[in-house]
């Protein structure tokens, strides 16, 4: 990473400048040149950040203003910041992936999703979830079990891991998926649906709001119910 090579190069610069021109003394040297460092990668840090916080900006106005395909590519012109950080060019790629996603192109998300960044728990169990699509059971479980380690304290991850467990047939694993989540994060849905799956019943993940309707794991015509039901009640909120 550029950001790290240039903050080392500086620091090496600055212990030759001390030997040279100020202390023979190793320790102030060490101890000025981690300064050095510490401050120069922090300022290379923050100002390759706030241009990729701009980016991903952008790109989300984009996707509210129904411009998809512009949003992708302005965060592919973004890819070339990876060279500059770690991790940036793993989390435009989660972006990337989860836009195509979102529009239902599961074969164009998954090489981005493939190559983005594990704590994003959201592109992560999107890529499990094209996994279970592909019926590659073992990969599926490999990722969401990657998402899960990720971001222990994140409810949904729990339930959304659970539910393509019980789709796939193996309820016993999905009540044992949610009763870990139960130790890890106290959420009542969780519990409510380790109650369903242990009377037989299937999952209700309605109570996790909109966010689950992104997974694109409900049929089409509960999508769009639960679409025309919000744009009823925003009509009802004009005529009031």
């Amino acid at each position: 990473m550029l950001n790290l090579l240039i903050s080392f190069a500086c620091s090496a610069l600055s212990s030759a400048l001390m030997m040279r021109f100020v202390t023979p003394n190793m320790w102030i040297t060490m101890a000025v040149s981690a300064v050095v460092f510490v401050l120069v990668f922090m300022l290379l840090t923050r100002i390759t950040m706030k241009k990729v916080t701009a980016l991903m900006d952008i790109a989300q106005r984009d996707m509210l203003a129904n411009r998809s395909d512009k949003a992708i590519k302005e965060l592919q012109n973004g890819l070339k910041f990876g060279a500059w950080q770690i991790y940036v060019k793993q989390q435009i790629h989660s972006q990337i992936g989860t836009i195509y996603y979102l529009k239902r192109d599961f074969k164009g998300a998954a090489p981005y999703l493939e190559k983005g960044f594990v704590r994003n728990w959201v592109s992560t169990a999107m890529l499990a979830i094209t996994y279970m699509k592909k019926n590659q059971t073992s990969k599926m479980v490999e990722t969401f079990d990657k998402a899960v380690s990720g971001n222990r304290k994140e409810p949904m991850v729990y339930a959304v891991y659970a539910f393509c467990m019980d789709r796939i047939g193996e309820r016993a694993k999905a009540i044992a998926v949610l009763k870990k989540g139960l130790t890890k994060t106290s959420n009542e849905h969780l519990q409510e649906n380790v109650n369903l799956l242990e009377s037989g019943k299937k999952m209700k993940m309605k109570g996790f709001g909109d966010m689950w309707y992104q997974f694109h794991l409900e049929k089409q015509g509960a999508i769009i119910k639960k679409q025309t039901k919000a744009m009823t009640g925003r009509r009802k909120q004009v005529l009031r």
